[in-house]
């Protein structure tokens, strides 16, 4: 069979054609224009209630949210911020452009936060930005219970997680802020995009204003004038805002997310009972109050030299299969030594051991059985070809 291409998302909806076409007709794409109901305004009033949340703000992007999450929480000037030491360059980042200083934790060979380091760096940060990379959920009972004895807010990277279940309540509510992307290799895709929801007014007017809504453009946000008085002039101006075009994008996508996720597990579990025959692939399992909404899978390989890694993931190139191995993959962003824009950056030697043997697939929720088997068919086949030349 013909192998898929992993790198191809769902198309769009045929409920956003009318509304796109309108757009494109009167060319009414900033979400200021219209006195109410701009999609942008009715995106947020609708993946707020989706997602249980008083408040809901889109910009531009998933940094963008972190960014704006941060400023709104008026922490002191380079305030310590901790985060995940397996991330994406844009959380580092983020923390930067906000004025803080990032602090890096370690992370097990499950992908999820080592506790025991998170709690020894603890006391010495202001804010926890809690990554669930590659939508691998934290203990978070543990990180919720230390932080709110430590009165440290938690802001939630929710970037890959939207659909996942902690306990039954959705991600991206457990903390304080939480932060989702719309960017096209995500469960929602508006090629860009990000969102960012909370419970607490305050915090998200002042995140409103500083998004780009000056003058009085905040009025429009309604339910919350009681908030952005105080704030008025007050903030600086950042022009992070989501434009009419990517919420029409983007609305009638948030129906499909649903069976979005049911079928992303399915696949997720379908490759990795294939894939955890061979003895040198381990698929960590999820932790017990988790399920997961996955679109890729990630596996990490044993006993295996440098040598053979690359040379498996080499092999699976050519026979169609992109394998991305965190910790050999050139200049990879989500390789912590490469974020080199960090004063002091610290050594994680766990974390770096994990990412040199990390892989990850993309499975878009679109496959189906006959499509998965041949990408787990060419793993297996090509991990095969890469243990056996080794050992000739």
């Amino acid at each position: 069979m013909t192998l898929p291409d992993l790198h191809q998302a769902e198309a769009i909806p045929t409920a956003a054609q009318d509304d796109l076409n309108r757009i494109l007709q009167n060319g009414d794409l900033f979400r200021y224009t219209a006195a109410s109901d701009a999609p942008v305004t009715l995106l947020e009033q609708e993946f707020a209630r989706m997602m249980g949340s008083a408040y809901a703000l889109a910009v531009s992007s998933c940094s963008a949210a972190l960014f704006l999450s941060l400023k709104a929480l008026n922490l002191p000037a380079q305030a310590r911020v901790l985060i995940p030491g397996f991330t994406f360059a844009a959380v580092p980042s983020a923390v930067l452009h906000a004025g803080c200083r990032p602090v890096l934790c370690e992370v097990a060979t499950n992908y999820r936060i080592n506790i025991n380091d998170f709690a020894e760096k603890l006391p010495s940060v202001q804010a926890v930005i809690i990554s669930h990379m590659r939508g691998h959920t934290s203990d978070m009972d543990a990180i919720l219970r230390l932080c709110a004895a430590a009165d440290i807010p938690v802001i939630e990277d929710a970037a890959h997680s939207l659909g996942t279940l902690w306990h039954g309540q959705k991600i991206g509510t457990l903390g304080k802020i939480g932060c989702f992307s719309f960017q096209s290799y995500k469960m929602i895709n508006a090629g860009e995009g990000g969102i960012l929801i909370t419970d607490d007014a305050d915090l998200v007017a002042q995140a409103i204003i500083m998004s780009g809504a000056y003058e009085h453009n905040w009025k429009k946000h309604t339910a919350l004038q009681s908030s952005f008085a105080r704030w008025q002039n007050k903030l600086p101006l950042y022009n992070l805002r989501m434009s009419n075009l990517a919420a029409t994008v983007i609305r009638p996508q948030l129906a499909e997310l649903p069976r979005r996720t049911a079928n992303g597990l399915g696949n997720h579990d379908h490759v990795a009972e294939h894939l955890s025959r061979a003895p040198q692939i381990e698929v960590p399992a999820p932790l017990p109050p988790e399920t997961r909404a996955p679109d890729s899978i990630q596996f990490n390989l044993t006993g295996m030299t440098d040598n053979e890694v690359a040379r498996f993931a080499q092999t699976a190139a050519d026979m169609g299969v992109k394998v991305q191995v965190f910790g050999m993959s050139d200049d990879n962003a989500r390789a912590f030594w490469n974020w080199q824009f960090i004063p002091d950056l610290p050594d994680l030697p766990q974390t770096r051991e994990m990412l040199m043997r990390a892989c990850d697939v993309r499975l878009p929720v679109q496959l189906s059985l006959d499509q998965l088997d041949a990408v787990c068919a060419v793993l297996l086949k090509a991990l095969d070809l890469a243990t056996q030349e080794a050992a000739a």
